[in-house]
């Protein structure tokens, strides 16, 4: 087998040499002109992202093949190609992945190309540090953003419930999910989506209470007792049909936008993010918006932060490092860019773009942007970024474990102890 596949390999090198041999002067100049881009997103985000493509052909004449997936599709197709030493040029970058691709050279620092390729000298400072691991530039943001809830407002007309504001509680949504119920809405819409396999509502609700996700020293920040408060907070909801139940929320798969609950008219809220608005309207026919995530009491702030809504990174293998970052530079500065992108993936990060683009937003971009803007005594400090290990405590523990609960699989307080011991664990060997 081992014989059989070396020389297959060996025959389809052999091919691909003399293809590349074999082609023009034009053709092999069109190749190292030609940039490959990936990033997660629907339908509306391509459409942006392509529009500003065809931008930077014109201005470069490089040309960018580009391709999308959803969040949960999108992950284990980046890995699959890193790891074959075939990455994109050009990757969109999470916050809570970028130390792990950054420590493992999954994407390349940018600091040699600031300056000149890539031109940041009028880049907000604190988006700037949020795409640095170990002092190094990897990533660009793309916009400046925040948690916050979905909210379908016509669902909470028909309850005749004021929709959720900054300045709800988990109480307050008991409440309103009991006048839902009463009302039967859409013949059993939930008021909110289940939260308990949310990192970003977990992550919030921790902060309130003064405490985090992660160390900066890569440690958890809470213990046992949190966890498992946490579980039981939502395995109450659940068994009260406040929160949808758990066949329900298991239709969201993390992909695609239209998985999930608000969209599937399966829940009137569900956890999201301040840029995601614009694509989830485009999605439905009733009148959403955005709003703080609960308080866990009245008065009690600080569970927000404004953080890099995604970034733009340059894959570590990418044999165009200099000509990506020069349409990474295009991507934030050029103000058309700006104009088509508007901000779908967030504020705009340069105030020559924000400066453009304002004037010009639509009302679900403007209340996105003033929610940033305007979370007052909700807004806390940005965490440092995640340890290495975050994203498979994540996607390997918690959504796992979440339903666990939720399917009546573990207890509560059995998911909590196993939560903690096993995130701790990853933690462990991700920093060996």
């Amino acid at each position: 087998m081992g014989m059989s596949l070396d020389r297959r390999q060996f025959l389809l090198g052999t091919t691909a040499l003399l293809g590349a041999a074999a082609l023009s002067p034009a053709a092999a100049l069109a190749q190292e002109n030609r940039l490959r881009q990936l990033f997660w997103g629907g339908q509306a985000r391509a459409d942006r992202t392509n529009g500003v493509n065809a931008l930077y052909t014109a201005a470069s004449g490089n040309d960018v093949e580009s391709s999308f997936l959803g969040w949960g599709d999108y992950w284990p197709k980046l890995a699959t190609e890193t790891a074959g030493g075939n990455s994109p040029d050009i990757v969109q970058m999470d916050y809570r992945f970028i130390v792990e691709y950054a420590r493992r050279n999954a994407i390349a620092p940018l600091d040699e190309f600031v300056g000149s390729a890539l031109n940041l000298s009028d880049f907000d400072a604190d988006q700037l540090e949020g795409g640095k691991v170990d002092g190094k530039l990897y990533g660009v943001s793309l916009g400046a953003n925040s948690v916050a809830q979905l909210v379908n407002l016509a669902a909470f007309a028909e309850a005749g419930v004021e929709p959720p504001n900054r300045d709800t509680t988990y109480d307050d949504i008991r409440a309103m999910g009991e006048a839902f119920k009463s009302k039967n809405i859409r013949g059993g819409m939930k008021v909110i989506a289940d939260g308990s396999g949310s990192e970003p509502m977990l992550d919030n609700w921790l902060r309130q209470k003064g405490l985090a996700l992660y160390t900066a020293e890569g440690k958890l920040g809470f213990t046992e007792a949190e966890a498992i408060e946490w579980f039981t907070l939502w395995s109450q909801m659940r068994a009260d049909g406040v929160c949808v139940d758990a066949e329900t929320q298991a239709l969201d798969t993390n992909g695609p936008l239209e998985n999930t609950m608000v969209i599937l008219g399966k829940a009137a809220m569900m956890p999201s993010n301040s840029n995601q608005l614009v694509a989830y309207q485009t999605l439905v026919q009733d009148d959403l918006t955005i709003t703080s995530y609960p308080r866990i009491a009245p008065g009690v702030g600080g569970g927000h932060y404004r953080k890099p809504s995604m970034f733009f990174s340059v894959g570590g293998s990418s044999s165009n490092k200099e000509a990506a970052a020069a349409y990474l530079s295009f991507f934030v500065n050029d103000p058309e860019a700006g104009k088509v992108l508007g901000v779908e993936r967030g504020i705009p990060c340069v105030s020559a773009v924000r400066d453009v683009v304002a004037p010009m937003l639509n009302e679900k971009d403007q209340i996105a942007l003033n929610f940033v803007a305007n979370l007052g005594d909700l807004l806390g400090a940005l965490p440092p970024p995640p340890p290495a290990a975050a994203g498979e405590i994540d996607v390997s523990l918690l959504r796992v474990i979440s339903q666990e609960v939720a399917f009546g699989a573990r207890t509560a307080e059995d998911a909590g102890k196993f939560f903690v011991t096993e995130a701790a664990a990853v933690l462990e060997r991700g920093a060996a």
